[in-house]
Formats: C-alpha cells, sequence, structure tokens
C-alpha cells in the first residue's frame, strides 16, 4: 500500500478529519456524520492517538449532542460569539443569508469537506475568541439550529444595523451585542 495511490485517498481524508474533530472533542455521532467511519473505527482512532499516548488535554464527550438554543442568547458575549460563528460558516459556504435576513444551509449533508470546513471556522473562532464559550459541539448545534430558522434568526440592530444571532421566542430589544457590550 502506497499512500500516494488514489484508491486510499478517501480513507486518508476521513481519517485526518476524524483526527481533527476529535481534536475539537467533537462526539462519535457527529464524527461519525463527516467522515462516514464507524463508531468503533472512530473510538480506535481516538484510543490509538490520544488516550494511550498520555495526551490529557482531549477528552471524549459521551451523550447526545447538546440541541437547546439558550447558551447562544444567555448574554451580549455568548451572542457576539454565536454570531462571530454564523459569519464565519458564512465565510466558509455552509450558510448563506437572503435578502430577508433568513438563513440557509448551502450544503445538503455532511461530508469529509463539510467537516473540514466546520473545523477550519471553529479554529477561526477560537483564535478569535480565546477564552471561547462555545464548543466544537455547541458550534455544530448552531450551524444546524440557525439554517432551520425556526427558534433562531438574524435579528437587525436599530442602532448600527448589524445583524446577530437571536431567540424567535425572547423579547427582543433590538441591541446587538456589540452596541450592549459597548454600552455596559
Amino acid at each position: 500500500m502506497r499512500l500516494t495511490d488514489n484508491r486510499y485517498a478517501t480513507e486518508k481524508q476521513q481519517f485526518e478529519l476524524a483526527l481533527r474533530m476529535i481534536g475539537h472533542e467533537a462526539r462519535t455521532r457527529t464524527i461519525r456524520e463527516c467522515t462516514g467511519l464507524s463508531d468503533d473505527r472512530i473510538r480506535k482512532v481516538y484510543a490509538t492517538y490520544f488516550r494511550d499516548t498520555g495526551i490529557d488535554s482531549v477528552r471524549r464527550r459521551r451523550g447526545k449532542s447538546p440541541q437547546q438554543i439558550g447558551l447562544f442568547v444567555k448574554n451580549p458575549q455568548n451572542q457576539l460569539e454565536a454570531t462571530t460563528l454564523v459569519a464565519l460558516f458564512c465565510a466558509s459556504l455552509l450558510l448563506r443569508i437572503d435578502r430577508d435576513s433568513s438563513v440557509r444551509a448551502c450544503w445538503p449533508r455532511p461530508d469529509v469537506e463539510f467537516g473540514h470546513r466546520v473545523c477550519r471556522a471553529f479554529e477561526t473562532y477560537q483564535m478569535l475568541h480565546p477564552k471561547a464559550a462555545l464548543s466544537f459541539e455547541w458550534a455544530w448545534n448552531l450551524l444546524h439550529n440557525i439554517s432551520v430558522n425556526d427558534e433562531l434568526y438574524l435579528a437587525a440592530c436599530r442602532h448600527c444595523r448589524c445583524l446577530y444571532v437571536q431567540d424567535a421566542y425572547a423579547l427582543d430589544d433590538r441591541r446587538c451585542p456589540s452596541c450592549a457590550l459597548a454600552r455596559a
């Protein structure tokens, strides 16, 4: 087997993405959705490259991925971080914002390229927010929730006209997190 053979290229990409997502502490189901690898194979990758090597900084999260939206609008700082992530998802061509400010998914279903784009957006987010409030799984949740336009949507600030992530069922004084933090 030569790694340069094209017949192994897909498997190599799946494996690299699995390593990258495990490094972000993604759950097994999230990794499986993007890579197509089996749960057992993902666990073996973690055991081989993280757990058995003495790297304690990467933990495996158990259970279902978060599905609530309250963390995104809990306070202006979290709202700002969620808005940053949505902008990065748009820049990564994972989402698009229509003229009426509704958000649409650009990808029909997750695959390896989708996974790498989510990872790049999340890594950029971590660089912009060194003390990030949102984990990779919360970013994954945001990506899926905002594209449904059900519980979360993009509202326009009455002061600066910027778009920001807002809870569709909450009272909104139409002030973006940047304006709220600046006036605090």
